[in-house]
């Protein structure tokens, strides 16, 4: 509810069949989303759709931390995407 609070648009999903359905809804053409934001806990079981816009500008999916707190995925995204723009690891 926090998100929606913010004015952005909520998907909430209760397993990982939701979660992908919903990405998918999210990223079919004629869906204009700039950002999207994943739980960790969910995207650990969503890579391959995921995978599908890493090198993409638009969807940029973010991997966030759950409710239990992060178990490392979006910190190595973030690391992994960081690699490829520059070349290196900076962070």
């Amino acid at each position: 509810m926090g998100f929606k609070a913010l004015g952005l648009t909520a998907c909430p999903a209760a397993n990982v069949e939701e979660a992908k359905a919903a990405l998918h809804s999210l990223t079919r053409e004629g869906e204009d989303y700039a950002i999207i934001y994943v739980e960790e806990t969910l995207a650990q079981y969503m890579t391959a759709e995921i995978d599908k816009f890493k090198d993409s500008p638009t969807p940029a999916i973010i991997l966030i931390p759950g409710r239990d707190g992060s178990i490392g995925l979006g910190q190595s995204a973030l690391n992994a995407a960081v690699e490829r723009a520059v070349g290196t690891n900076i962070l």
